[in-house]
């Protein structure tokens, strides 16, 4: 039998600025229930889910409650913070089906028991780009069988937002997500890119080409723009498809402002 690993005398990560917003995530917790919904109804137990790094205020782990139990009644989060006082903050937002824990990349649970889902918004941005990858691998190691890891970055109100999702076997798909009203081209969305791909946006990396590809599709869409944003965004992204991005989702959630696309066609080079 391996030696028991004594967990970290204290947590593992950095503060955040702890800057939220209410309804700040809810386009990732809206695909979140739609991609990971049929997961969460399966699983035998109570699934929980852990928002990591929520901040200085509780809302974003209250409002992942809230709409995770449309897929699954009994579905419990966890808001986990580094900075204990945000935790005492939060203390009194707890209840039947929510709490909150001091912590960090360990992802302390009780009973050690292992999530079915980890949302981390916002944290890894004030990471170094050769920092990301064992931090995805720490918070996957955490994860329940057939459990999600959702890392991304989105802007102050959430109008503007790309995540990666990753499971035990590492990362899968990239979803960029907007309020369509607010964009001039989907190239805006490269300032929130994630922090394993917003300093690969450069000639010669996918993720560029992929953005490019995107804007030039979106320009060609123009004449759908008088029927709306939403039909020149899903006109765009079957141009996308047509020209070989490996798109994973299809006009129901392209008419939500979305488009994932498989991680391995955006990674970044070497």
């Amino acid at each position: 039998m391996p030696a028991r690993v004594p967990p970290p005398s204290r947590p593992i990560g950095s503060a955040t600025r702890g800057t939220t917003n209410p309804n700040r995530l809810r386009r990732m917790d809206r695909w979140i229930a739609a991609a990971h919904g049929p997961a969460l109804r399966r699983a035998a137990d109570a699934p929980v889910a852990v928002d990591l790094g929520y901040g200085a205020a509780p809302w974003t782990a209250v409002e992942l409650l809230d709409r995770l139990r449309t897929v699954r009644a009994g579905a419990r989060v966890v808001g986990v913070e580094i900075d204990p006082g945000r935790v005492l903050a939060a203390r009194p937002y707890e209840r039947e089906g929510l709490t909150f824990a001091h912590g960090g990349f360990e992802v302390p649970l009780p009973g050690g028991a292992r999530p079915a889902l980890i949302r981390a918004a916002n944290v890894l941005r004030q990471y170094e780009e050769g920092e990301v990858a064992a931090v995805w691998r720490r918070l996957c190691a955490r994860l329940a069988p057939g459990g999600l890891l959702v890392e991304g970055t989105c802007d102050e109100i959430g109008r503007r937002h790309v995540w990666v999702a990753l499971d035990g076997s590492g990362p899968r798909t990239v979803t960029f997500a907007a309020r369509l009203g607010s964009l001039e081209r989907p190239s805006d969305l490269a300032e929130r890119l994630p922090k394993a791909l917003i300093h690969r946006n450069v000639p010669g990396e996918p993720v560029h080409t992929f953005l490019r590809d995107f804007d030039r599709a979106w320009a060609a869409a123009a004449p759908y723009a008088p029927l709306s944003a939403r039909q020149r965004w899903i006109r765009s992204a079957q141009t996308l498809r047509a020209e070989g991005w490996p798109l994973t989702d299809g006009p129901r959630r392209w008419r939500q402002g979305e488009v994932t696309v498989r991680w391995e066609a955006v990674a970044p080079r070497g």
